[in-house]
């Protein structure tokens, strides 16, 4: 019993003090909810049995609704925010993008989620998750697109993970036959990538 209490407290000692116990959220669309595949190996999931591996007090909701928007994310938030969140992951957009839906629009929304969590919980750390457009919407939608991220995370004073999609975005082997949405590697892949992100701080 002893022996075992020592392990559990030297795993913690691996896990960043900001991350022990917390609430994480993570608000998005099928790529977060894990379209296609079993809800255990979407990548929320997999991050939530990566960290209690070092605390099991550690909680992941995965809010991950397939099909939705920025404008659809900003109508279900309120919902979501009656918990206790300790940190808010936004990774909506690339059904916006997939749409050609008005960038402005997207960013208001964004903009929107992001001062509803910080009103409904001023201490939640809130980490925007960067979407990219496809080449296909044309090269003054997408630079206009992808430039509303950065924006936004430096006008909101939010962290930026750059492009959620990152090194699984365009490769077959990491995709479902659709080529758009993540298999259960590339699922691990932005696991991995999110974790660490998580941890840097």
């Amino acid at each position: 019993m002893l022996i075992r209490a020592l392990i559990s407290i030297l795993c913690l000692l691996f896990l960043p003090a900001s991350l022990v116990g917390e609430r994480i959220v993570f608000l998005g669309d099928s790529l977060t909810a894990g379209y296609g595949l079993d809800p255990e190996n979407a990548y929320p999931k997999l991050v939530e049995t990566a960290l209690q591996a070092d605390d099991p007090e550690v909680t992941v909701i995965n809010a991950g609704l397939s099909g939705d928007t920025t404008a659809g994310g900003l109508q279900r938030v309120d919902w979501i925010l009656r918990q206790p969140i300790d940190v808010f992951v936004v990774a909506l957009g690339a059904n916006d993008a997939l749409r050609g839906l008005p960038v402005e629009s997207a960013k208001k929304n964004l903009q929107g989620i992001i001062r509803k969590v910080r009103d409904k919980h001023p201490k939640a750390r809130i980490i925007l998750a960067g979407m990219l457009a496809p080449p296909n919407m044309g090269k003054p939608y997408q630079r206009a697109f992808n430039r509303i991220y950065p924006a936004l995370a430096k006008s909101e004073s939010v962290e930026l993970l750059p492009f959620l999609l990152e090194g699984v975005a365009g490769e077959p082997s990491l995709n479902l036959a659709d080529g758009v949405h993540p298999n259960i590697e590339g699922h691990r892949r932005i696991a991995r990538a999110v974790l660490k992100f998580l941890k840097k701080r």
